[in-house]
């Protein structure tokens, strides 16, 4: 990767272009991140951006570079303010591992190149705009760099990081909002990122995170997360339980102590009273489960499963599945002579071969997987 990018630089390509005024985006409150947070914050961006951008090639078929990012603190209000508009935010909130949010922001111009080459064009567009397809395919591309993003922050935590589906919509307006839970004023964590597809596209991308969840990041990769209060209030609860526990212990032993004395006051008494009755065993009802267990097996037994038959699998690209019509042929990763596939709940249970039977296909099942059954 590259060397990243200045605030100028950033501004610039916000703009579109290199004009003499810019609006300033620098950090309006550097309290809000210590040099170190924002080190630390820089460094798990280049490494899950890192595998984003792997994600992008593989689509794209094309080499990709995203360079070290640029950290700073600002608000939706002054981003808005230095974007170039239209642009297609995808935000993805995290479900597992960490908890708030993360928006994605490319620009329109930008996201027609990189639909365009994944439907296998040259990259070369002339419109500014999406058609739904292409917005589909834009934000399928995102997803799955953003997912490839948390698959790497999951291995830098050391712990399971998960998303929501994502949300994809097209900002084209300065009054519309960014996020339905973010305020313009609000500030949030700028990470800015210089995209390059060889020769093709030299822009930025950015991420927009709440502070929360910035702080949230920082510290995990910095050992020093705090957990939550609530388990130490119900650790002082049940000890203030166990007091209380005791206490009512010791009452119910000084009961205990009177009331066996005054058993033992009338042990002689009561022994006289049952002296002339007859002492038996307790006789005790055998039951028998048999019928119930096979009667309950009987009924797992009627419960249906669907069974499926796979013939073998295919990957193609996008344009390619466009491009598919009556007629056309599609090879799959079996042999004519191999055995097919048969599923059970996902699971290979057995493996057969075609047949027909009167006139109707069928499976002749030569080989069953005793693993699965």
């Amino acid at each position: 990767m590259s060397n990243g990018l200045s605030q100028e630089e950033i501004n610039a390509l916000l703009e579109g272009n290199a004009s003499d005024k810019v609006e300033d985006i620098t950090p309006s409150d550097n309290s809000i991140l210590t040099d170190i947070e924002k080190d630390v914050l820089g460094e798990v961006g280049n490494i899950s951006m890192g595998s984003a951008a792997t994600a992008l090639s593989d689509m794209i078929g094309k080499k990709v570079n995203i360079t070290t990012p640029v950290i700073s603190v600002t608000t939706l209000k002054r981003m808005r303010e230095s974007f170039e508009i239209p642009n297609i935010a995808l935000e993805i909130k995290y479900t597992t591992g960490i908890s708030g949010k993360n928006i994605l922001l490319m620009k329109v111009s930008d996201a027609a190149v990189v639909a365009n080459l994944m439907m296998g064009g040259t990259g070369e567009v002339e419109s500014q705009t999406l058609s739904e397809i292409e917005e589909s395919a834009v934000s399928e591309a995102m997803n799955l760099m953003m997912g490839s993003a948390a698959t790497a922050m999951a291995t830098m935590f050391s712990r399971k990081v998960d998303i929501s589906p994502p949300k994809s919509k097209i900002w084209d307006s300065m009054t519309s909002n960014m996020a339905e839970d973010i305020d313009d004023e609000d500030e949030v964590i700028q990470v800015a990122f210089k995209l390059n597809i060889q020769n093709l596209l030299d822009s930025i991308i950015m991420q927009v995170l709440s502070v929360e969840t910035a702080k949230k990041i920082a510290s995990i990769m910095m050992g020093t997360e705090v957990i939550d209060e609530v388990p130490n209030v119900v650790i002082q609860s049940k000890q203030d339980a166990v007091e209380k526990i005791k206490d009512q212990v010791m009452v119910m032993n000084e009961s205990e102590a009177k009331e066996k004395a005054a058993i033992s006051t009338n042990s002689s008494s009561l022994d006289n009273d049952f002296s002339d009755n007859k002492i038996q065993k307790v006789g005790y009802k055998q039951f028998d489960y048999s019928d119930n267990l096979s009667k309950n097996t009987s009924s797992v037994m009627d419960v249906p499963l669907n069974i499926q038959v796979v013939l073998g699998n295919a990957q193609r690209s996008v344009k390619e599945i466009l491009n598919f019509s009556n007629g056309t042929l599609l090879e799959l990763n079996q042999l004519a002579d191999q055995p097919v596939e048969l599923h059970v709940n996902g699971k290979v249970i057995a493996y057969g071969e075609v047949v027909l039977v009167n006139n109707c296909l069928a499976i002749n099942i030569i080989d069953i997987n005793k693993d699965n059954v």
